[in-house]
């Protein structure tokens, strides 16, 4: 059990009796970080969660904004670390699952899926064994229930070699007159569960991701690793589609970590009503089952609905269509207690609210004490640091992982993986760029900075493609959260992400807390992982490759002698030192507001926006000549900077930077529109970069920039 001697005090109190084993199973589960959000609740209210466009902020299955007239985004973002670590192909693959139905439960049909993946090196055996079978669990899953995996991000570090990291996002789509919600106003109306059975599988999912792993986790803690069929999920989603469409639904919510004590204790308290469940009524996968492991078990691929009475035989013909076992297996109550019956006799009898609304914990946060390195390097020459920067795993392309994935199922797909972001055409005028971001080592050097950077990035990211932000969406991955600084870092890190979302009076409408992410005394990176959706017009749309000759190139913004925490630092030196890039807030929001302003003024007559992130103006540079096949003359002298060497000013990571290409008339206008320092660097030209006197070869950075995964695959 997860519960401390504080938690079951209070429970005994509040109850005015012991709890019976079963009960006690139901109380660890509910009181689990996973599940109760216990440590993170009152930090997390720091975040900005309403806006004009917000029409289910977070507390329910997934966030919904507005995004036409008629349509609205259901958003959501997952982990799936631990069992990942355990078990890669199937906890990849239920971590899809689960986010999918989150998506599902709020009425809307999923469209796109997105992931983040952090694994140690690809020269480590076993973290190579975790990123094959990982991407692996994801493309078969997501392929084979048909919605596309349109964007996202790998990063490398030794550090993930003990840790592994899979965070998953998904977009929906709904009209806005059938969002669903996860409740249950009506006493009298039953619960309909229908999708997969319920088996062995999963159960103490949610302690065991509330818990640090050990050496033998992979053999002890394997039975809590849910088992995913995405063949039942294809029929899960199109029936429970069918079902709230034809039957009057009062609620709907998926079974995912907690099973079914987690999801009907929190539909029924989020409406302070109660609840009855009758266990024998349960569809079973296999004979002997107790009320302990039907209660806690995990099985995929369950949704439950509240539904009236009359409505039942209606709503059974549609599961029964998709040939989906489907029973009613208990009703709501109005005396705001969970009861689960067994052959008419009451064996667990708990207040709803005890389970779905836990007390918080207020934790201690304590800076930690890292005595600051004086950095001393010797900077070899510009051209072997620039390959050597290409060539790393975390830059280089990642069209390995990709091109597994179905990302044009649904003919959606407007823009594919492999630029700032994705893009999706949501009608014949509208679309969203869709985006997921983290700087890990940043956020270890410098929370603060380091998660209000992630998002930063994250928003530039859409804002290149065209896009104006319009929610955000996160996955905070920390370790022990009872180390105090721990949870300093976490509590810095959402104080610096909540400071840039004000900055851009942009929401966050949902996430997901991921506590314990530590093996045997090693702690993960800090690691927030934003994604952000963003509202475009279609005829807007920008990529970053370089589109024709003497066409100029812009860089806006001002890059500092920032290469703390950088690529270059890492990649080049083996350090991973140094103060990271600070975050200039109002910079930040200017250079955002004049890029989005130029293309919507200057329309094609910018041809090319990329962002200036990780690698720094080197790395973009040479991304925008590999993506297009052009070469690029380049004058630093004239890049707006305070850098004392040229290292510096290829390889800082400085934020509120990014690289535009324009017609060669126009760019004295677009620079007269820019409202921060910003500068005519050089124009598009020949087959070779050229840097003030260093010249590469365009097909020389290709052959750098492509197959470095794929030598270890």
């Amino acid at each position: 059990m997860v519960l401390t001697d504080e938690e079951l005090e209070f429970i005994k109190r509040e109850l005015g009796r012991e709890p019976n084993p079963l009960e006690y199973g139901m109380l660890d589960v509910m009181f689990s970080e996973h599940c109760s959000y216990k440590s993170s609740r009152p930090i997390l209210r720091l975040f900005p969660t309403e806006g004009k466009k917000v029409i289910i902020g977070p507390g329910d299955d997934a966030g919904v904004v507005e995004v036409t007239p008629e349509l609205a985004l259901a958003v959501g973002i997952e982990s799936h670390n631990h069992p990942s670590a355990i078990e890669p192909y199937s906890g990849a693959g239920t971590g899809i699952g689960g986010i999918l139905r989150d998506i599902l439960s709020m009425g809307a049909m999923p469209i796109a899926l997105l992931d983040s993946l952090h694994f140690g090196y690809p020269e480590d055996q076993k973290s190579r064994y975790l990123f094959e079978n990982v991407v692996k669990g994801i493309s078969d899953y997501g392929n084979r229930v048909g919605v596309p995996t349109v964007a996202g991000e790998v990063e490398f570090d030794e550090n993930f070699k003990f840790n592994p990291l899979v965070n998953v996002m998904c977009v929906g789509l709904v009209k806005k007159d059938k969002i669903k919600r996860a409740t249950a106003p009506n006493p009298g109306e039953v619960f309909l569960l229908m999708g997969g059975r319920t088996g062995r599988d999963g159960i103490h999912g949610v302690t065991f991701a509330s818990e640090e792993l050990t050496s033998s986790s992979e053999i002890e803690d394997r039975p809590a690793v849910q088992i995913g069929d995405p063949f039942t999920k294809k029929m899960v989603l199109e029936a429970s589609l069918e079902i709230m469409d034809k039957v009057e639904v009062s609620g709907v919510k998926d079974l995912g970590g907690g099973g079914l004590t987690c999801c009907i204790s929190e539909i029924v308290a989020k409406c302070d009503n109660g609840a009855i469940v009758e266990l024998e009524k349960i569809p079973l996968r296999e004979g002997g089952m107790t009320p302990y492991e039907i209660m806690l078990s995990e099985s995929q691929e369950r949704m439950l609905f509240v539904i009236r009475r009359e409505n039942i035989e209606k709503a059974m013909r549609i599961c029964e269509k998709y040939e989906l076992p489907a029973a009613i297996i208990g009703e709501v109550t109005d005396d705001k207690r969970m009861k689960v019956v067994k052959d008419g006799r009451v064996i667990a009898d708990l207040p709803a609210k005890l389970l779905a609304d836990p007390p918080v914990i207020i934790r201690e946060a304590k800076r930690p004490t890292h005595p600051r390195e004086t950095i001393r390097v010797e900077h070899p020459p510009v051209k072997e640091a620039l390959l050597k920067v290409l060539s790393s795993p975390n830059i280089a392309s990642k069209e390995w992982v990709y091109r597994q994935y179905d990302h044009e199922v649904q003919i959606r797909t407007v823009v594919k993986p492999g630029d700032d972001a994705a893009v999706l055409r949501i009608d014949g005028e509208n679309g969203i760029a869709l985006t997921v971001d983290s700087n890990s080592i940043h956020t270890r050097l410098d929370p603060y900075h380091g998660g209000a950077g992630s998002v930063a990035e994250a928003i530039r990211n859409v804002v290149s493609m065209g896009a104006w932000p319009l929610c955000i969406v996160d996955c905070l991955n920390f370790g022990n959260p009872e180390k105090p600084t721990v949870f300093w870092e976490f509590k810095e890190c959402v104080k610096g992400m909540a400071k840039t979302a004000r900055t851009f009076k942009t929401p966050v409408i949902s996430g997901n807390v991921s506590f314990y992410n530590e093996t045997e005394g090693v702690t993960v990176n800090p690691s927030p992982v934003v994604g952000v959706i963003g509202s475009l017009k279609l005829d807007n749309i920008k990529t970053m490759d370089f589109k024709g000759e003497n066409e100029k190139i812009i860089v806006a913004g001002y890059t500092r002698g920032e290469l703390g925490g950088s690529e270059y630092y890492k990649s080049v030196h083996g350090l991973v030192t140094g103060d990271p890039p600070r975050v200039k807030f109002e910079d930040e929001l200017k250079a955002a507001e004049s890029i989005h302003n130029i293309i919507d003024e200057f329309g094609d007559g910018v041809t090319a926006v990329h962002d200036c992130s990780r690698g720094g103006l080197g790395v973009a540079l040479a991304e925008m000549s590999i993506k297009s096949g052009l070469g690029a003359k380049i004058d630093t002298s004239r890049i707006p900077n305070n850098c004392k060497n040229e290292h510096q000013l290829l390889f800082s990571e400085s934020h509120g930077r990014y690289i535009i290409t324009v017609k060669e008339e126009i760019a004295g206008d677009i620079i007269a529109n820019i409202k921060v320092l910003s500068s005519v660097i050089g124009s598009v030209s020949g087959e070779n970069l050229q840097i003030d006197g260093l010249k590469i070869p365009v097909d020389k950075l290709q052959e750098t920039y492509h197959g470095v995964i794929e030598k270890y695959m």
